[in-house]
């Protein structure tokens, strides 16, 4: 059986603690999809740790942890992050990377923060990780996928065909320094050394586990809002961020995904540039902010502060219908304890008329919010395992967002730890 975890908004939901609490039933967890432009927030019994590239379940000695073809595979940083875990007394995890997996290039790195430094102020707001150029030139066809490292023969030549190419933009639009195709070849040998233990024929083995009964997991990256075709484009990533590319970016058949659990925020943040309809400031924000997920709203890759607001019940409807949600993971319901009302946004207003359906970017950026203000529960939830136990007002407040948004919430996160998780019967849930 394959399950999926994705996010509904725009990242930043909290989809690493829900796949680390769900990887424990799980056999192989997948990243399909993104690169190290992003990371999830993991606390288990090891301690904080910020995952980047591994998946969230590889903290489980059962488990089998997959680095699926659609990754952007920075292969120094994967192998330092394997290092930074075993270091922190984790058992070294079962690791396998796709032979058909695409590396991003030392290049790719540079030539993202020279765009961003064109750009100026009309940037994208990137976390300069090298993705958008990765992911350019793997449809452009000159990326270099994991198993080229071990034709010595073709990398040599690709190598000097690619760097002709690069050395052209350097020297004639970012007037930067060129690329050494010698020095280059050599950090791609170094990489073969570091990735030869891991790889394998990542479709074949997950075909073998699913024959076997094996239950995979498979974890997106950002979430609806950020995806190229579906999102707030062009201030989107540049791999699909839908369960439907889970498929895809592991190599499985589309029919073996049963369950697609989507990941909401009690309220919204959002790290970089784009519309955000329900987006809040100043004091409001910061105290947020402040008391936000564990220990802040900060980007887990970045540092950055999220950008702060309410519930968008708009977006997230659109988030879940695009995932083909059939749980809703509600988490950091917890942060909302302190306040005496709680707004959430119910509709956009664009040009005079009130819509609840999710409109194109040029649309989105002129919405403004439609507010309904439910009663807070100024009490603190922490430590509740049954739904019952929960405040009225914070019951009314998951089944107020269930019914707007007509997805079943059955998970609730009520603190950053696994165990701080609540199960719940929706009467949406279909049987």
């Amino acid at each position: 059986m394959v399950k999926a975890v994705v996010g509904a908004n725009w990242g930043d939901e909290g989809k690493g603690k829900i796949t680390d609490m769900m990887a424990e039933k799980a056999d192989v967890i997948v990243r399909f999809q993104g690169g190290a432009n992003a990371g999830h927030t993991i606390v288990n019994c090891y301690g904080k740790f910020a995952l980047h590239t591994l998946p969230s379940g590889v903290f489980y000695g059962h488990t089998t942890s997959v680095i699926g073809n659609g990754v952007a595979l920075n292969i120094p940083l994967l192998f330092k992050e394997i290092q930074s875990i075993v270091e922190r007394n984790v058992p070294m995890p079962k690791i396998l990377v796709s032979d058909r997996a695409q590396i991003v290039m030392p290049y790719h790195i540079l030539f993202d923060q020279y765009e961003e430094e064109r750009l100026g102020g009309k940037s994208f707001g990137s976390t300069k990780s090298g993705i958008a150029p990765f992911y350019s030139d793997k449809y452009a066809k000159i990326g270099f996928q994991v198993n080229e490292l071990f034709d010595e023969e073709g990398l040599a030549e690709k190598v000097r065909s690619v760097c002709a190419v690069k050395n052209v933009l350097l020297k004639h639009l970012y007037n930067k320094p060129e690329i050494d195709p010698e020095e280059l070849l050599k950090t791609l040998h170094e990489y073969k050394e570091m990735i030869a233990p891991y790889v394998c024929d990542v479709s074949s083995f997950l075909d073998r586990a699913l024959k076997d009964g094996k239950t995979v997991l498979l974890e997106g990256q950002l979430g609806t809002l950020k995806d190229p075709d579906h999102g707030i484009y062009p201030m989107v990533t540049s791999s699909s961020t839908l369960a439907a590319y889970g498929a895809v970016g592991a190599g499985i058949p589309p029919y073996e995904i049963k369950q697609v659990v989507t990941v909401c925020k009690a309220y919204s943040s959002a790290v970089g540039a784009g519309a955000f309809v329900s987006e809040i400031f100043g004091d409001e924000a910061d105290e947020l902010r402040r008391r936000g997920g564990d220990g802040g709203e900060y980007g887990a890759t970045t540092g950055r502060p999220r950008r702060m607001g309410w519930f968008d019940c708009v977006a997230s409807k659109y988030g879940c219908r695009l995932q083909g949600t059939t749980d809703v993971a509600f988490t950091v319901l917890d942060v909302l304890g302190y306040l005496d009302e709680i707004p959430v946004c119910v509709g956009y207003e664009i040009d005079g008329k009130v819509t609840t359906d999710f409109p194109v970017t040029h649309l989105l950026e002129k919405a403004k919010p439609v507010l309904r203000t439910l009663p807070g529960w100024k009490c603190d939830i922490r430590g509740i395992d049954r739904y019952e136990d929960l405040p009225e007002n914070c019951r009314n407040y998951i089944e107020f967002i269930e019914k707007q948004i007509g997805y079943p919430i059955t998970m609730i996160s009520n603190g950053p730890r696994r165990q701080d998780i609540i199960y719940r019967e929706s009467p949406l849930k279909k049987a």
